[in-house]
């Protein structure tokens, strides 16, 4: 495949890129968005293997197969509930990329050099691909090329660690309490002073052993940055992370002179870190404390709670939901835990069916992804026209009848507007307890990921219905005729 097509390819594979990007602002083309991705990087991959100064053809076929059959087998094997832990887990795979493409430069780098300084020109000739490129350059070109490989190493450990420690939390294998080591932030600014000085000695003297410093540091500041953040935040720690691999592999794309690195890379990294900002928004954090490991936010003693939870049974919320005129549903995580979204979709088509005014209210960050609430909701066939954002809603609550929470804490939380020592205080919710009658579907009497006590629980006019989403859903159906 020539230059000119290659570069074809990349041109084409970029506009779907960016057409599957603005897609997926929407769930009615959302669907049709991922297939622009799913074509733009087929075109991509087509264009990189086919293309001058591709060899290690078996090799290059193995590595494809084996990758192909995993990821096949993965995507068949994880569950929705699981799609948050698996996207964290991909970022760490672009992060360690972004690391041995680094390190392959760098032993390129050292190769050409050694040929250069023993004027082997014979061999010189004789190179192809990256080395060849690095053989052409000067001295000028050179130590900017150092710094694009020693960036590219920098941010994809960081991103390594960071969503290695991220899959942690969200799989439950990691405490989602933030943690941090004697020393805390200063540890992390130390660790990212240390890399700047060792990125002016690798300048000037090419030493490979101060890029594997680096490297180390780099791995540490991944781990800490995100254990420093808590379970309430880590909605923005994947979009975060997202973001950093992106910005590794357009470090890298630049290392390699590939235009469609580039490209991808920054459109990755600059929707993750947009996508970033507008959730810190919605949760009324400051962008720069989440992103440097949660710095800042409440401190002091969180308010008592009094009272106590009322339970109440299938049959209660049967009777309440047959008076409503009007009702809100509130999904969150617990409904995806028990794949509850099909029961709702049924209650919702019965509730209409009465007609019953039925909508749902969804926070920007419920749930562990950006979106989350509204794949589930649109795999069962909830409307569209129903599914409704916070701003959208939340005025709506003081004259809605019943308002039933399927499994969130969080967003329905008083005490980001009461208690100003909550870990979320001034963080926007879904004022659900304005409604005149609250039913929260709940396991236990325990807290939410974040590990917050919610007050909501306690009100006057909340009702627990206690039990596994699915089942306790299941169960209410079956009163109402």
């Amino acid at each position: 495949m020539s230059v000119g097509l290659v570069s074809a390819a990349y041109i084409s594979a970029a506009v779907l890129f960016i057409l599957s990007l603005g897609g997926l602002s929407g769930q009615e083309s959302a669907k049709r968005a991922v297939w622009y991705g799913i074509v733009g990087m087929a075109l991509a991959v087509v264009a990189t293997v086919f293309g001058p100064g591709i060899g290690n053809w078996f090799l290059l076929i193995v590595c494809m197969a084996a990758g192909s059959v995993i990821g096949y087998y993965v995507a068949n094997r994880v569950q929705m509930t699981e799609m948050p832990q698996l996207v964290a887990a991909l970022h760490s795979f672009v992060g360690l990329a972004a690391v041995f493409i680094g390190f392959n430069a760098e032993m390129e780098m050292n190769a050409v050099a050694a040929l250069q300084a023993a004027g082997d020109t014979q061999a010189l000739a004789a190179l192809e691909g990256f080395a060849q490129k690095v053989a052409g350059k000067d001295q000028a070109e050179i130590t900017v090329l150092m710094i694009e490989v020693f960036l590219g190493v920098f941010i994809g450990a960081v991103t390594f660690t960071g969503s290695v420690i991220a899959f942690g939390k969200l799989a439950g294998k990691v405490t989602s309490s933030a943690k941090k080591l004697p020393g805390g932030h200063m540890l992390n600014a130390g660790a990212a002073a240390l890399s700047l000085i060792l990125l002016i000695v690798y300048m000037q003297t090419g030493a490979g052993w101060t890029l594997l410093l680096m490297s180390v540091l780099a791995l540490f500041i991944g781990y800490h940055l995100i254990m420093g953040i808590g379970g309430a935040d880590m909605p923005v720690v994947v979009s975060m992370l997202n973001s950093y691999s992106g910005w590794a592999a357009a470090a890298i794309g630049f290392s390699l002179e590939n235009d469609l690195l580039i490209v991808t890379g920054a459109l990755v990294g600059s929707s993750g870190a947009i996508l970033s900002y507008i959730m810190c928004k919605a949760m009324n954090r400051s962008f720069i404390s989440v992103i440097l490991g949660g710095f800042g936010g409440p401190s002091g003693a969180q308010q008592e709670i009094e009272g106590e939870q009322i339970a109440i049974d299938a049959d209660g919320v049967a009777s309440a939901l047959e008076d409503a005129d009007s009702v809100i549903i509130v999904p969150g995580y617990g409904m995806a835990v028990a794949q509850a979204q099909g029961s709702i979709s049924e209650l919702t088509r019965r509730l209409r069916g009465k007609g019953k005014e039925v909508r749902f209210a969804i926070h920007p960050v419920a749930g562990r992804l950006p979106g989350h609430m509204n794949v589930l909701l649109a795999e069962a066939k909830v409307p569209y026209d129903i599914v409704l954002e916070m701003d959208e809603i939340n005025e709506d609550f003081p004259t809605t009848d019943v308002v039933i929470v399927v499994g969130s804490n969080d967003i329905v939380n008083p005490a980001a507007q009461e208690d100003p020592n909550s870990p979320i205080a001034g963080m926007p919710v879904l004022e659900v307890w304005k409604a005149k009658q609250v039913f929260v579907s709940k396991r236990g009497q325990g807290t939410g990921y974040s590990g917050i006590e919610n007050p909501l629980f306690y009100k006057e006019n909340t009702r627990m219905f206690y039990g596994d989403a699915k089942a306790s859903v299941d169960a209410l159906l079956q009163k109402l005729s």
